[in-house]
């Protein structure tokens, strides 16, 4: 798609450039750093228009970093290949075989997937895992899940010399252990910590949910790190958002200047947080 087309797209969606204009500027040389999650994907209209807004980002001198998940095309694989799993505490115990499936699909079908997206769009994506070039070096998250990794260090380098090239990162959830072992990260754990080490402007969670609720069911749109550890507390979080929220705190308390938890089911959801007055979802700043 040509760029006159997508920035015609884009002023639909932000209705003028009037409007558009100051939160362009805002994000100019800013480093948005997305979670895309396996749910968050849809179908091939939904990949396309994500791609689209992703390309625009990069035209408009934002430094976007793409980080997805894929949790249900492993499952899918999994079953295909008939490997069972384990859970211990509901999560997914990572043995050898399946850590070599996990990489199989995430840096294989999952990662290029996106990146075609993303050319076909008129971008420049390359994939990579947290494995390639020293990016993200992990510890086991627990034992007793095996190959699952929490991030000890992230190496920003490897990512502000793509910016430099005017490429767009897209990376899979994987580390590389202290004696080279591969590691499956949870996707947003990697985003946040992908975020931090690069200071990045703002952290996107996308997900498949309008964002942070209120005991009324009411999306709060701004949140403070304290109101996040209260409502936790008395248990309007919880469930799915628990994980979100802690990677959103984690985040903003390391460097981060705010995290958006974002319904990623929106179209143009990217684009509405980022560059109109209302934006979407719940920000949370610390």
């Amino acid at each position: 798609m040509k760029t006159q087309d997508m920035t015609r797209d884009y002023l639909a969606t932000a209705r003028t450039l009037s409007e558009a204009l100051p939160y362009l500027q805002r994000y100019d040389d800013a480093t948005v750093v997305i979670k895309f999650g396996g749910n968050a994907m849809g179908d091939d209209a939904a990949m396309a228009s994500f791609a689209r807004d992703i390309v625009l980002l990069r035209q408009v001198r934002v430094n976007p970093v793409v980080v997805h998940g894929g949790g249900p095309m492993i499952n899918e694989m999994l079953a295909r290949l008939g490997v069972t799993s384990e859970f211990v505490g509901g999560k997914r115990v990572t043995d050898q075989q399946t850590v070599e499936v996990v990489e199989m699909v995430l840096s294989g079908l999952v990662n290029k997937r996106i990146v075609q997206a993303i050319n076909a769009q008129g971008g420049k994506a390359v994939g990579l895992s947290g494995k390639d070039a020293g990016l993200i070096t992990c510890d086991p998250a627990d034992p007793r899940l095996g190959f699952v990794g929490e991030p000890n260090t992230v190496n920003p380098q490897v990512l502000t010399n793509l910016f430099g090239d005017g490429m767009i990162p897209v990376i899979a959830p994987l580390g590389a252990g202290r004696n080279g072992e591969t590691f499956n990260i949870n996707g947003d754990t990697a985003a946040g910590a992908i975020a931090a080490a690069l200071n990045a402007d703002r952290l996107l969670l996308l997900t498949n949910v309008a964002g942070v609720k209120n005991e009324a069911g009411e999306v709060v749109t701004a949140l403070s790190a304290a109101e996040v550890e209260q409502m936790t507390r008395g248990g309007t979080i919880a469930g799915g958002m628990i994980p979100k929220t802690e990677t959103a705190l984690a985040a903003v308390r390391n460097g981060v200047r705010a995290c958006t938890i974002v319904d990623g089911r929106v179209p143009n959801a990217v684009l509405l947080e980022l560059f109109t007055e209302h934006g979407a979802g719940s920000m949370i700043r610390a």
